[in-house]
């Protein structure tokens, strides 16, 4: 079926797209490709990382583009809890502060607490008014296309490079439908040995029977509520064929999934092993994101956990004097371009600025190679600028730390909060004149010590305020070229 295209919308959002940022060539087009491709659900949950793939893009550049998209209405932006053991869309929110993090699988029974590191995934829908796509409308799919694409992730795939998880779930499915209101439904199936799945999916409640023992001849009839009665752990049932009749005794319409798992493939049993995507926590380390969407960049009220992530802060060695002796204005002055450069310095190695406290920069890297990386680039960066200026004005200091944090808000802003933060901080406090500080987990980082040899990093101990433990770092002096 041909593309319903508003030509008119599109053209206007295109022209803007290209307009946003400088694109390498042909990256805006495949992107419109992509809009007036004939697979609907193509267009649906689209994984940034997996069209950088399929159209050879750098995948930090299809993820600026999809930004610029949502951000000029050619995509909506959801953020989606996916269950680890069956791939399953748990719950989805258009806002990171409208993200719950509490992760209630119906499905396989799990509940626990999601992690920006994993199972949150940021995945982008076409708008409707620039391309209406089926799935804008999931009461009207097929069964099929409801269970089996719009629910489940289409990258969860089996522990060891096995199938995807929806091509196993084909396998075992004996039925697949709606059932309305006030309506019944009977259904033949001839079960195996291990487990029933009888699942509604569009009231998230379901019923598990284990099917076990020796079968039975002839065939049996089973009557089952569905809707707020269907329970877990509903009973045992034996191998053979079955006449279940289901009834909806509810006001809404529901569906109905029957998955007979053989005993050796109960899906419950292990976690899945997802392809690459855009999760929650590379999205907040992506500073277009922060910079489109400051105002959405903002958690609910409890916060949202992180399992590991780089931190670096810098401060200027001297300001006080520095502003005494050639004026606040001018020092003020000098101070915004010392960001600037900064600024480059972490876009450009993959990183995001959390925030500017006074004459120090907050910025955070999902990777502590990048953070050493842009560490050294920023003291390079710096000792030129002074060059430029003609006098060594600004002088930096660097701390860098990595562990788990708490993704928060602090004055309308996403900010990082716990131990990991105070740590880093202090680190740079350690820190003299033209000085990068690193704690030990970040330089037993793959590719640190590479980034770091030739300069003095022998590992000492220190006390920090605050830290019960001796920390370990390693103190690394960049000398300028320039006096």
């Amino acid at each position: 079926m041909p593309a319903i295209l508003d030509e008119k919308s599109l053209e206007q959002k295109l022209t803007g797209l290209e307009a946003a940022r400088i694109w390498s060539p042909r990256v805006v087009s495949k992107l419109e490709a992509l809009l007036r491709g004939d697979d609907e659900f193509a267009l649906f949950k689209v994984n940034p990382l997996r069209f950088a793939a399929q159209k050879g893009i750098a995948e930090a550049e299809a993820i600026d583009l999809f930004l610029h998209a949502a951000k000029l209405g050619l995509f909506h932006m959801s953020w989606q809890l996916v269950c680890p053991h069956c791939g399953d869309t748990v719950r989805s929110f258009t806002s990171l502060r409208g993200l719950r993090t509490r992760l209630c699988c119906s499905f396989c029974h799990v509940d626990t607490l999601a992690q920006l590191d994993e199972y949150i995934e940021v995945a982008f829908t076409v708008a409707a008014p620039v391309r209406a796509i089926a799935p804008h409308h999931p009461e009207k799919l097929s069964p099929e296309d409801y269970h089996l694409r719009y629910r489940f992730c289409e990258g969860a795939r089996l522990p060891g490079g096995g199938p995807r998880f929806t091509e196993v779930l084909r396998q075992v499915i004996r039925h697949m439908s709606f059932l309305e209101p006030g309506r019944s439904r009977t259904v033949e199936v001839e079960l195996g040995p291990g487990c029933l799945y009888a699942h509604d999916f569009v009231r998230e409640t379901g019923a598990l029977f284990m099917v076990k023992g020796a079968a039975h001849a002839g065939r049996k009839e089973l009557s089952v509520r569905t809707g707020a009665d269907f329970a877990p752990n509903a009973g045992d049932l034996t191998p053979g064929a079955y006449a279940l009749e289901f009834h909806n005794p509810g006001q809404s319409r529901g569906s109905l999934m029957l998955a007979n798992f053989p005993p050796a493939e109960e899906h419950c049993d292990s976690r899945l092993v997802f392809d690459p995507f855009l999760s929650g926590k590379r999205l907040l380390t992506t500073q277009t994101f922060r910079d489109l969407f400051r105002s959405d960049a903002a958690v609910g009220s409890e916060g949202i956990g992180v399992k590991d992530l780089t931190l670096l802060f810098t401060d200027l060695k001297g300001s006080t004097a520095l502003y005494d002796r050639i004026g606040d204005l001018k020092a003020y002055a000098l101070v915004q371009q010392h960001f600037e450069r900064l600024g480059r310095a972490v876009r450009g190695h993959r990183g995001a600025i959390v925030k500017t406290i006074g004459d120090a920069v907050m910025a955070s890297f999902l990777d502590p190679a990048d953070a050493v990386a842009a560490a050294l680039l920023m003291l390079e960066e710096i000792d030129l600028f002074n060059a430029e200026q003609g006098a060594r004005d600004i002088i930096l200091k660097i701390g860098i730390h990595k562990g788990p944090l708490i993704a928060v808000n602090l004055n309308e802003r996403l900010d990082y909060f716990g131990q990991t933060v105070n740590i880093a901080a202090r680190v740079q406090g350690l820190a003299d004149a033209d000085q990068v500080c690193v704690t030990e987990e970040v330089y037993s980082f793959p590719g640190v010590p590479e980034l770091l040899r030739g300069l003095d990093a022998a590992p000492e101990g220190a006390r920090l305020k605050g830290v019960a433990r001796e920390m370990r770092v390693r103190r690394m002096l960049h000398k300028p070229a320039r006096a």
